[in-house]
C-alpha cells in the first residue's frame, strides 16, 4: 500500500490491537462502575496491558472518554450534515438550529458524564476538539442565514456554552427536567 501525502505516521498493528483492547475494556468498566471506572490503572489492567501503553494513547481520562464517545459522534455528525430535516439538511435554517439543540441535549443526557469527562479534564479540552469546531461551524452556518448581520461566530460560541457537559449534568442534579432545559434553550 502506497503512503498518503500528509496521511502521518500508518498506526502499527500491534498498536491497533492495543487501542481497540483498551477502548474495550474502558467501556466494560465503565458500564459496570459509571464514569468512576474511567481510572486509567483500571483499564489497563482489565485490557492486560502496561500501564504505559495505556498513557502513549491515551494521555489522560479525557482522551479515553473522547475515544469512547467516537461513534456517537460521528452518528450526531451524520445526523445533522446528512440526515434527514429538521435536524439535517432540508429544512430552514431556524428549524435545523432548534433540532441541532434538542439533539445535543438528547445526547447529553444519554452520555453527559462522559462528555463530562472528556470536556473538562484539561481547561480548554472542549474547545480543542474537531467535534466542537465541527459544532460551531454547523451553528455559524444556520446564524448566518438566520440572521446575516449578527456576529454568528460569538452567538455560536453563546448557544453552545449552555451545552457543555457539566452545565447540564448540573442542571439535571439539581432537578431540571430534559424538557425544561430544551425549552430554555429555544428562548435562546
Amino acid at each position: 500500500m502506497l503512503p498518503i501525502a500528509g496521511a502521518g505516521t500508518p498506526e502499527r498493528a500491534d498498536a491497533a490491537r492495543n487501542r481497540q483492547k483498551i477502548v474495550h475494556a474502558a467501556a466494560k468498566l465503565v458500564a459496570a462502575k459509571g464514569i468512576a471506572g474511567l481510572a486509567l490503572d483500571e483499564v489497563a489492567a482489565e485490557a492486560g496491558v502496561g500501564i504505559g501503553t495505556v498513557y502513549r494513547r491515551f494521555p489522560d481520562k479525557g482522551a479515553l472518554a473522547q475515544a469512547l464517545l467516537d461513534e456517537n459522534e460521528r452518528e450526531f455528525q451524520k445526523a445533522f450534515i446528512s440526515g434527514p430535516p429538521p435536524l439535517g439538511p432540508g429544512a430552514p435554517a431556524a428549524q435545523r438550529l432548534k433540532a441541532f439543540m434538542e439533539a445535543y441535549v438528547d445526547r447529553l443526557e444519554t452520555h453527559g458524564e462522559l462528555l463530562m469527562v472528556a470536556e473538562t479534564e484539561t481547561p480548554m479540552a472542549r474547545f480543542e476538539t474537531g467535534a466542537y469546531r465541527l459544532h460551531h461551524s454547523h451553528l455559524v452556518a444556520l446564524i448566518s442565514e438566520i440572521e446575516p448581520k449578527t456576529d454568528a461566530h460569538f452567538r455560536a460560541d453563546a448557544l453552545l456554552a449552555p451545552l457543555a457537559a457539566a452545565q447540564y449534568v448540573h442542571q439535571r442534579r439539581s432537578g431540571m427536567t430534559t424538557e425544561r432545559i430544551k425549552h430554555g434553550l429555544r428562548n435562546l
